[in-house]
């Protein structure tokens, strides 16, 4: 059951996020952060789990905009939220030391945006069960909505991403899907999610993609 601290955690993200976009578009980021919330609630997450996939971006996109910066928010989350969902946000956050500002030629740029997708592909083999359900629902979730946005706009999609490459967009994906089946069937059955299932038929659409 989801008690008053997923109710604390959902207020928390809208005011948090309540500025912030989905790429490309007008669509509120909250909604994003719900439907990854909402995955991981109906694969069998726990009420921290639920929680983490509310917060799993907060650091990433927000903790340079909160007051005292990224530290303070990581402290906020632990006193508030508890240890299991600060450590759930942390493993979700992709680009600790590695820049997302555009900083030189788009050759560079993009060096350092695969750079950092790799980094974290590479982490996902150490993530926990509690995290690696948070982070295979919203890569799905995020997969599913390029699908969604590619039936409506077609390979202008692309556009919306740093190095503007459907090759690179779904390489990325690819190598994500393929590390998080591994980890998930490394665990043991009770712990696993079903979710990599669903990012795989997601991954295979997108290479469909012209």
């Amino acid at each position: 059951m989801l008690t008053e601290k997923f109710d604390a955690a959902l207020l928390f993200a809208a005011d948090l996020h309540r500025k912030q976009a989905r790429k490309g578009t007008g669509t509120p980021y909250f909604g994003h952060l719900l439907a990854v919330a909402a995955l991981v609630i109906d694969d069998g997450g726990s009420e921290d789990e639920a929680i983490g996939a509310l917060l799993h971006d907060s650091i990433e996109d927000q903790g340079q905009h909160y007051p005292g910066g990224r530290e303070a928010l990581r402290t906020y989350i632990r006193e508030q939220f508890g240890s299991a969902v600060a450590d759930i946000v942390d493993a979700c956050t992709d680009d600790e030391g590695l820049s997302k500002e555009s900083m030189g030629t788009p050759q560079e740029d993009r060096a350092r945006w695969l750079e950092r997708k790799q980094a974290y592909v590479d982490g996902i083999g150490h993530k926990t069960a509690q995290a690696l359900r948070v982070t295979a629902a919203d890569k799905v979730h995020n997969a599913e909505s390029i699908l969604d946005a590619y039936s409506a706009i077609g390979p202008e999609i692309w556009n919306r991403f740093r190095t503007r490459s459907r090759a690179d967009q779904t390489d990325v994906y690819e190598a994500l899907s393929r590390a998080i089946d591994s980890r998930n069937r490394a665990l043991v059955a009770c712990e696993r999610t079903r979710l990599p299932e669903r990012l795989l038929r997601a991954v295979g659409l997108m290479k469909e993609l012209a």
